[in-house]
């Protein structure tokens, strides 16, 4: 069975260095930028399993290149975990909002973060299981195998936390999740995400949903669910 890769995008050559020691350990195969026009040209070359992004790189910031990878047909769904010093909650906001998987902080455990890439990469395969693998409820298409979603015939971009999201509400209409609920079903059993991640990215789901996005009912004091009934 072949490596996983790892891209890292880091113009620090110490720590990218660390990085690469430490995940060769555990078994993926790595390659390295040292920027994000770099980054650019070796995806035309070959898509890594999963982007560990820095985000304050010279020229083209770690910002502006996940939005550019989500914006592409080709790399939209390559998992991205944002590694950085930036701490502040509106950077952490930021990064999630243009499409990031996960946001780690410098200094970092070189376990957590390995937890961190499992985790992404678990939630990247396709979930085993009965249930379809496509799924129509109205205007609201979800393709699991092809991790697709279209709304009103037109495709819509999603991460992969907002689609795993949309497809456990889906699925189960008018059930009530849970904050703890909802990281469980998206990222994995104790899974580090505060409250206020899911929030950010229920409000990053529902504004990609548009028209839609009164079907993700606030359940006050609970947490969230779909509207039963056609969307």
């Amino acid at each position: 069975m072949a490596k996983e890769t790892i891209l890292i995008i880091e113009d620090d050559p110490d720590i990218r260095e660390l990085i690469h020691y430490n995940l060769t350990r555990e078994g993926y195969a790595i390659a390295e930028c040292a920027s994000a026009e770099e980054a650019q040209q070796a995806l035309k070359r070959k898509l890594p399993d999963l982007i560990l992004l820095d985000l304050m790189l010279p020229g083209l910031d770690g910002f502006a290149f996940c939005r550019a990878l989500r914006a592409e047909e080709r790399t939209k769904g390559v998992p991205v975990i944002m590694v950085t010093a930036r701490d502040e909650d509106a950077d952490i906001v930021a990064g999630l909002e243009v499409g990031a998987d996960d946001y780690m902080t410098k200094p970092f455990s070189a376990r957590i973060l390995s937890a961190r890439i499992r985790a992404v990469l678990r939630r990247r395969a396709t979930d085993p299981g009965d249930e379809k693998d496509v799924l129509v409820r109205g205007a609201i298409e979800i393709d699991r195998m092809h991790h697709a979603v279209r709304m009103d015939g037109k495709p819509v971009t999603l991460t992969l936390s907002e689609f795993k999201m949309l497809d456990l509400f889906l699925r189960r209409p008018g059930v009530v999740f849970s904050r703890y609920q909802i990281v469980d079903a998206v990222h994995g059993a104790d899974y580090p995400v505060t409250d206020r991640s899911v929030d950010v990215q229920i409000v990053g789901l529902r504004r990609k949903l548009g028209r839609h996005s009164e079907l993700i009912e606030t359940v006050r004091g609970v947490g969230y669910r779909m509207r039963t009934g056609k969307p």
